[in-house]
């Protein structure tokens, strides 16, 4: 398949506002992929490359050759190109890279060179997230999208799944389960501004569980080998010692166990996000130390217990890990004893409370009504657009953040207001240091950047705003924390947003 081709379907999915036509021009270019062409075709379908680190940078890029006449690459070598790149190192490779990108660019036309672009840079907003892929790889190998999903989700890349689907339909999907050492999609939470309004999504009886302050880990142990993924599926084994460690001396043969790795002070009590933050990126032994805590268990010593009911999974995990080491459960049937939890969790100095229903199984991926959590205040996750330089004291830093939504239609992003509240200086010089690296338009006044930052914006509630685009704005919006534990494509939607204005 030509390259242009899929430079032609991208420039028809962005043209486009229609989700049913998206999902036909995605469809049509998957089923006209050769097989050894599928992986790294849906990869760009999808606005990535198949290689996540190819060395090439925004400086090289702005150095591309004028573009050819004519279209003659093809998806296969576009990938080898680019796989190539990403394999250089040693002396000579930044030189060896340049003239690599020079190649492919010069033979590339420039509706090919758009694409290629947004491709190194993570820019493709075609519209095209993965949910769509998933609709169009469905439709394209004449799969139940549920199956698509499914295996998406115990796969964790989406490659490999539109891999199976053309060349192996139905069964290849089915043949994907859980496998001990490869993370999966955790199951999210959605939010309620109350416990009351929590149980009316889970039903009672339910569970609470404490909601604490930490990052999400998912461990996997088979033998003596204890594997440790971050919320977006990174491995970080080698920056949590103490929950290996842990982890390892259970009574089993194997596990995969969800939950949370915090600091604590001398009292038991959270110590700052911004700890636990530092501490889970740094590689080794240090003075904070991270104790896991673990709500859920996915598989044990060769059970799956995905699709067993929560009750039936938190038995075994008491059964197999022992209570130091799982987050704070309590079982309540009224609005009043949930309350309780609630206080409680605040009062120890928690971020909230998760209430889940204990009949649900375990929706991997996916945030619905089975578990909702509860914060006492409004917090949404958002992604930073651009950045003021400050003035006054604050003078040589970027300082006031435009903050925006996801929009899930258009795969853009929805401003929603300003705000430099919450940044200590420390914030300052590193959020300085971060978005120049992410500019792409470095104004007297305002950076804008590349929309990837997410942060954690705080506010007291959301108004009517003829200002911006979206029709809405945060009040009092202030910055809780930035989330490098999130991608952009996990932040909070504009229907959110409005959900909240709309008191819904």
């Amino acid at each position: 398949m030509l390259f242009s081709e899929v430079a032609a379907v991208s420039a028809a999915v962005s043209a486009t506002s229609s989700r049913k036509a998206k999902v036909e021009l995605l469809a049509g270019a998957l089923r006209a992929l050769a097989p050894e062409e599928t992986a790294a075709g849906a990869a760009y379908l999808a606005g990535e490359l198949r290689q996540r680190q190819t060395g090439v940078g925004w400086a090289t890029l702005r150095q591309a050759p004028p573009p050819a006449e004519t279209p003659t690459l093809t998806v296969a070598a576009v990938d080898a190109a680019i796989e190539e790149m990403s394999r250089v190192s040693g002396a000579g490779s930044q030189a060896r890279r340049r003239d690599l990108v020079s190649a492919l660019f010069g033979a590339a036309t420039a509706d090919e060179q758009r694409v290629l672009i947004a491709l190194f840079g993570g820019e493709l907003r075609q519209g095209a997230q993965a949910g769509l892929l998933v609709d169009a790889i469905a439709k394209a190998s004449e799969v139940p999208v549920t199956v698509v999903r499914r295996a998406l989700l115990l796969a964790g890349d989406l490659k490999e799944v539109a891999v199976a689907a053309l060349t192996g339909g139905q069964p290849a999907l089915e043949a994907f389960t859980l496998r001990v050492g490869r993370p999966l999609a955790p199951m999210l939470a959605q939010s309620a501004a109350s416990v009351d309004d929590a149980l009316a999504a889970t039903g009672v009886p339910a569970v609470v569980d404490v909601k604490l302050d930490g990052v999400r880990i998912q461990v996997h142990r088979s033998g003596d080998d204890v594997g440790v993924y971050s919320r977006s599926l990174d491995d970080i084994t080698a920056r949590m010692p103490e929950v290996v460690a842990a982890v390892r001396a259970l009574p089993v043969r194997e596990i995969v166990l969800d939950g949370e790795a915090m600091a604590m002070d001398a009292a038991g009590r959270p110590r700052p996000f911004q700890e636990t933050a530092s501490r889970a990126a740094t590689k080794g032994a240090a003075a904070t130390v991270l104790n896991p805590y673990f709500f859920d268990m996915l598989h044990l010593d060769g059970a799956d217990l995905l699709d067993a009911p929560g009750r039936e999974r938190w038995a075994a995990l008491a059964g197999a890990v022992p209570a130091p080491l799982l987050v704070g459960r309590t079982t309540v049937t009224t609005p009043a004893e949930a309350a309780d939890a609630f206080a409680a969790a605040l009062a120890a100095g928690q971020e909230g409370v998760v209430v889940k229903s204990p009949e649900a199984a375990y929706d991997v991926g996916r945030r619905g009504a089975a578990w909702v959590k509860v914060k006492p205040r409004h917090t949404l996750d958002l992604v930073v657009l651009a950045v003021e330089w400050g003035h006054g004291r604050r003078k040589g830093w970027l300082s006031n953040l435009h903050l925006g939504a996801r929009d899930p239609e258009t795969g853009g992003f929805v401003m929603l207001g300003k705000t430099f509240k919450g940044l200590t200086d420390s914030t300052l010089r590193w959020q300085t240091e971060r978005f120049l690296e992410l500019a792409v338009d470095k104004g007297d006044w305002v950076v804008t950047v590349r929309p990837e930052q997410v942060v954690e914006i705080a506010f007291d509630g959301v108004q009517a705003s003829p200002r911006y685009p979206g029709g809405v704005a945060l009040r009092f919006a202030r910055v809780l924390r930035y989330r490098d534990d999130k991608t952009a494509a996990e932040a909070d939607t504009i229907d959110a947003v409005r959900a909240i204005h709309n008191g819904t």
